[in-house]
Protein backbone atom coordinates (compact mmCIF):
# COMPACT_ATOMS: atom_id res chain seq x y z
CA UNK A 1 0.00 0.00 0.00
CA UNK A 2 1.10 3.37 -1.05
CA UNK A 3 -0.35 5.91 0.82
CA UNK A 4 0.81 9.10 -1.38
CA UNK A 5 -1.02 7.44 -4.13
CA UNK A 6 -4.18 6.82 -2.35
CA UNK A 7 -3.97 10.54 -1.15
CA UNK A 8 -3.43 11.61 -4.62
CA UNK A 9 -6.54 9.44 -6.21
CA UNK A 10 -8.94 10.45 -3.62
CA UNK A 11 -7.79 13.98 -4.32
CA UNK A 12 -9.87 14.42 -7.26
CA UNK A 13 -13.67 15.00 -6.71
CA UNK A 14 -15.02 12.34 -9.23
CA UNK A 15 -12.51 9.37 -8.34
CA UNK A 16 -13.92 10.27 -4.41
CA UNK A 17 -17.21 10.05 -5.80
CA UNK A 18 -16.81 6.79 -7.64
CA UNK A 19 -15.59 5.00 -5.06
CA UNK A 20 -19.17 5.82 -3.25
CA UNK A 21 -20.18 4.66 -6.09
CA UNK A 22 -18.94 1.73 -6.03
CA UNK A 23 -19.50 1.04 -2.14
CA UNK A 24 -22.98 1.00 -2.84
CA UNK A 25 -23.55 -0.03 -6.49
CA UNK A 26 -27.37 -0.91 -5.80
CA UNK A 27 -28.02 2.97 -5.10
CA UNK A 28 -26.45 4.77 -8.30
CA UNK A 29 -26.58 2.14 -11.20
CA UNK A 30 -29.51 -0.40 -12.53
CA UNK A 31 -28.51 -3.90 -11.25
CA UNK A 32 -31.04 -5.31 -14.38
CA UNK A 33 -28.72 -5.54 -17.23
CA UNK A 34 -26.35 -7.09 -14.99
CA UNK A 35 -28.83 -9.86 -13.96
CA UNK A 36 -30.29 -10.66 -17.58
CA UNK A 37 -26.69 -11.77 -18.38
CA UNK A 38 -26.33 -13.98 -15.42
CA UNK A 39 -23.95 -11.12 -13.38
CA UNK A 40 -24.51 -8.96 -10.54
CA UNK A 41 -22.54 -6.27 -8.31
CA UNK A 42 -20.22 -8.33 -6.61
CA UNK A 43 -18.16 -8.66 -9.63
CA UNK A 44 -18.10 -5.00 -10.21
CA UNK A 45 -19.80 -2.29 -12.18
CA UNK A 46 -18.70 -1.68 -15.58
CA UNK A 47 -17.06 1.07 -17.06
CA UNK A 48 -20.01 2.16 -19.40
CA UNK A 49 -22.17 2.37 -16.39
CA UNK A 50 -19.66 4.53 -14.22
CA UNK A 51 -18.93 6.78 -16.96
CA UNK A 52 -22.55 7.49 -18.17
CA UNK A 53 -23.28 8.27 -14.24
CA UNK A 54 -19.92 10.59 -14.03
CA UNK A 55 -21.03 12.09 -17.47
CA UNK A 56 -17.30 12.49 -18.51
CA UNK A 57 -15.87 10.97 -21.45
CA UNK A 58 -14.71 7.50 -21.32
CA UNK A 59 -10.87 8.77 -22.15
CA UNK A 60 -11.57 10.40 -19.23
CA UNK A 61 -13.19 7.79 -16.64
CA UNK A 62 -10.60 5.16 -18.14
CA UNK A 63 -7.34 7.39 -16.57
CA UNK A 64 -9.18 8.04 -13.51
CA UNK A 65 -10.04 4.12 -13.12
CA UNK A 66 -6.29 3.17 -14.02
CA UNK A 67 -5.11 5.64 -11.43
CA UNK A 68 -7.28 4.21 -8.70
CA UNK A 69 -6.23 1.06 -9.66
CA UNK A 70 -2.34 1.72 -9.43
CA UNK A 71 -3.31 3.10 -6.07
CA UNK A 72 -5.04 -0.08 -5.51
CA UNK A 73 -8.64 1.17 -4.37
CA UNK A 74 -9.99 -0.74 -7.21
CA UNK A 75 -10.04 -3.90 -8.72
CA UNK A 76 -11.11 -5.09 -12.54
CA UNK A 77 -12.27 -8.14 -13.74
CA UNK A 78 -13.01 -8.16 -17.68
CA UNK A 79 -15.80 -10.78 -18.77
CA UNK A 80 -15.65 -10.81 -22.87
CA UNK A 81 -15.11 -7.39 -23.82
CA UNK A 82 -16.19 -5.20 -21.07
CA UNK A 83 -14.26 -4.18 -18.08
CA UNK A 84 -15.70 -4.48 -14.50
CA UNK A 85 -14.64 -2.55 -11.58
CA UNK A 86 -15.21 -2.87 -7.74
CA UNK A 87 -14.11 -1.12 -4.60
CA UNK A 88 -10.56 -3.15 -3.28
CA UNK A 89 -11.79 -3.38 0.50
CA UNK A 90 -8.41 -5.12 1.53
CA UNK A 91 -6.56 -1.51 0.77
CA UNK A 92 -9.48 0.32 1.77
CA UNK A 93 -9.24 -1.31 5.50
CA UNK A 94 -5.36 -1.06 5.47
CA UNK A 95 -5.66 2.70 4.43
CA UNK A 96 -8.70 3.47 6.84
CA UNK A 97 -5.72 1.86 10.13
CA UNK A 98 -3.20 3.99 8.72
CA UNK A 99 -4.76 6.67 9.06
CA UNK A 100 -5.71 5.91 12.37
CA UNK A 101 -2.19 5.67 13.41
CA UNK A 102 -0.29 7.98 11.36
CA UNK A 103 -2.56 10.94 11.71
Amino acid sequence: MEPLLIYKALSNETRSQIMLWLKNPEQFFDEQPYLQQGLNFRIGVCVGDIQARAGLAQSVISSYLVTMQKAGLLESERIGKWTYYRRNEQTIQKFSEYIKEKL
